[in-house]
C-alpha cells in the first residue's frame, strides 16, 4: 500500500472524528487506531465539573462571611423558579451564532415555544425551546460549556 494513501488515511480519520479505521487492498491491510481511551475522559470530568465548581466559587465570592446567608439564597433561587432542563448532553449555546445576541436574558418575559438555546450533540444543532410562558430567573449554565442530560439550564417563574 502506498505511504500516500496511509497518510491520508490518517487525516482523513483525524478529520471524521472516528477512533479505528481498517483498510485492505489484496493481500495487502493496514489498520489505523486513534488512541480512544484520551478524548472520552476529558469530555466527562469537563461535563461534570464546570457546573458545580462555577456555582460555589460565585456564591463564596459574594458573601465568603455569610456561609448561611448563601445556602438561603441557593434555597430562595429554587422555590422563585422551576427548572428547565437539558434533554441531552452536549454542548449550551445562549445565541444562535457567536456575535449574535443571547436568545433570552434574566428577567426577560418568555412564551411557550420560544428558543432558549442551542445545545450541541453530534454536530446537531438543537433548539431548546421553553415549555410554558414565564420570566427567566436565572441562566444557570455559561456559554459554550457542557452540560448534562436532565441538568438545569435555566430558572423560570411566572
Amino acid at each position: 500500500m502506498d505511504i500516500r494513501k496511509i497518510k491520508r488515511l490518517i487525516e482523513l480519520l483525524d478529520e471524521s472524528g472516528v477512533h479505528e479505521i481498517e483498510i485492505a487492498e489484496g493481500e495487502e491491510s493496514v489498520r489505523i487506531t486513534r488512541n480512544a481511551p484520551n478524548p472520552p475522559p476529558q469530555p466527562q470530568p469537563t461535563y461534570a465539573a464546570p457546573a458545580p465548581a462555577a456555582a460555589p466559587p460565585a456564591a463564596a465570592a459574594g458573601a465568603p462571611a455569610a456561609g448561611a446567608a448563601d445556602p438561603e439564597e441557593a434555597g430562595e433561587d429554587e422555590p422563585e423558579g422551576e427548572p428547565i432542563r437539558s434533554p441531552m448532553v452536549g454542548t449550551f449555546y445562549r445565541a444562535p451564532s457567536p456575535t449574535a445576541k443571547p436568545f433570552v436574558e434574566e428577567g426577560q418575559r418568555i412564551k411557550a415555544g420560544d428558543t432558549l438555546c442551542i445545545v450541541e450533540a453530534m454536530k446537531m444543532l438543537n433548539q431548546i425551546e421553553a415549555d410554558r410562558d414565564g420570566v427567566i430567573t436565572a441562566v444557570l449554565v455559561e456559554n459554550g460549556q457542557p452540560v448534562e442530560y436532565d441538568q438545569p439550564l435555566f430558572l423560570i417563574s411566572d
